[in-house]
């Protein structure tokens, strides 16, 4: 999500705010983004943070002292950014990144309106004189800190997007700027600690003339890879590629064409991204064939060290495919460079549009449903694949079994 968040805004110089900062991800991802142009973050960009927990503050420095980079990090009670603009930074930021915890309760209504940063206004406050829900203050909080060509990009609760009450008027004011730039539906299992899913706002207070009344909706909810059962995230090319979606909708058709070059570079194919990949899942069969039969004829001793340097093939062989996938992905949708609205995955909307929708923000509301796929799988061939590794997996943990247990005979034990 942070990498994802960079790569939006593209910071180059200027004045960073994360008023969220926890550990610093937003800083050293910057400083590394800013470093891959050429130029020297500590040079360019002057880091600020604002960290209520002394703690988590003090890793902040730590992070960013081991990645190069050096900042102006407050924390404690003048760093709550509800009732303190520790830095006095209201519309003096290039850029604000945050990760900002979502629906905290119990803000104390007088003190977060005395402490400003609130240019739509105040949300509603409760009998008890609390703000129930702090999420728009925190937008109003990002869109605050902006300068006149700012951009903001920061994770927010999926309900903040469609939330009523005051907080539709807030969103109103806010999509009536023209300034939303990127609004991105993100599944489930993207943080560590929660399951809950999440969206990415973007502002730019800088957006080019004909973009002005638009709003690039992408639905990116069945779009990730598994990383296990309980996380999910992103791939360094399925990042390239909703990055793409991004550049084409802002009429960067040069950076569309570089992933096009580097997804070629890296296959070595100049054949069409779908024919790569075929030849790629053919290779991949004839690897495990070969393996197969080499690994059964065998001598026992040889039996390990033959199946590792296979499977080491293998995860390098999927790992190809995996790119090819991607290039494909990307190629089928918007071809050599021409951005449209694809169903079930993004959409230009217009403001006229996102009134009828009673000022939502939610991508879903605008890019539809996906007809459902053929995945492409071989059942009967995966079943195999899937029995094939298991009795692999099953023969390697009775070897574990027998040699821990001739090491306990060892031992007397």
């Amino acid at each position: 999500l942070v990498k994802m968040i960079v790569n939006i805004l593209e910071p180059k110089n200027g004045i960073l705010l994360d008023p969220a900062c926890g550990s610093g991800g937003m800083f050293v991802q910057t400083g590394d983004f800013v470093n891959e142009t050429g130029l020297q973050a500590n040079k360019s960009m002057t880091f600020y943070g604002q960290e209520k927990v002394e703690y988590n503050a003090k890793l902040c420095l730590m992070n960013m002292a081991v990645h190069g980079l050096t900042g102006v990090i407050k924390s404690g009670d003048e760093a709550n950014s509800f009732y303190h603009d520790a830095h006095h930074l209201e519309g003096k930021c290039n850029y604000v990144m945050a990760n900002p915890p979502f629906n905290v309760d119990k803000v104390k209504a007088e003190t977060a309106a005395n402490a400003g940063r609130l240019p739509f206004g105040m949300p509603k406050e409760n009998k008890n004189k609390e703000i129930g829900n702090a999420n728009y203050l925190w937008i109003s909080y990002f869109y605050a800190y902006l300068n006149e060509t700012g951009r903001a990009g920061f994770v927010m609760a999926s309900s903040a997007t469609d939330s009523q009450g005051s907080d539709k008027d807030i969103r109103e004011k806010l999509v009536k700027t023209g300034h939303v730039d990127v609004m991105v539906s993100v599944g489930n299992n993207f943080f560590y600690t929660k399951s809950l899913p999440c969206s990415l706002w973007f502002f730019d207070k800088g957006k080019a003339e004909e973009l002005k009344d638009k709003v690039l909706f992408v639905d990116a909810r069945n779009y990730y890879t598994v990383v296990d059962r309980t996380l999910n995230e992103w791939n360094e090319w399925q990042l390239k590629n909703l990055n793409a979606i991004v550049c084409l909708y802002r009429g960067e058709m040069d950076k569309y064409t570089a992933l096009l070059q580097e997804y070629r570079k890296v296959l070595g194919q100049e054949i069409p991204f779908e024919n790569a990949l075929q030849l790629l899942k053919n290779e991949l069969k004839d690897l495990q064939k070969r393996a197969k039969l080499e690994v059964e004829h065998a001598d026992r001793k040889d039996k390990k060290r033959i199946r590792t340097e296979y499977d080491e093939m293998i995860v390098a062989k999927n790992d190809e495919i995996t790119v090819a996938k991607e290039a494909v992905w990307l190629y089928e949708k918007f071809g050599e460079g021409e951005y449209k609205d694809i169903l079930g995955l993004c959409k230009v909307a217009s403001l006229t549009e996102i009134e009828e929708k009673g000022w939502s923000l939610t991508p879903g509301a605008y890019v539809g449903v996906a007809p459902v796929e053929d995945d492409g799988v071989d059942f009967e061939d995966r079943m195999l694949e899937i029995h094939r590794e298991l009795l692999s997996l099953q023969a390697e943990s009775n070897d574990l079994m027998n040699t821990i247990s001739n090491n306990m005979k060892e031992m007397g034990l």
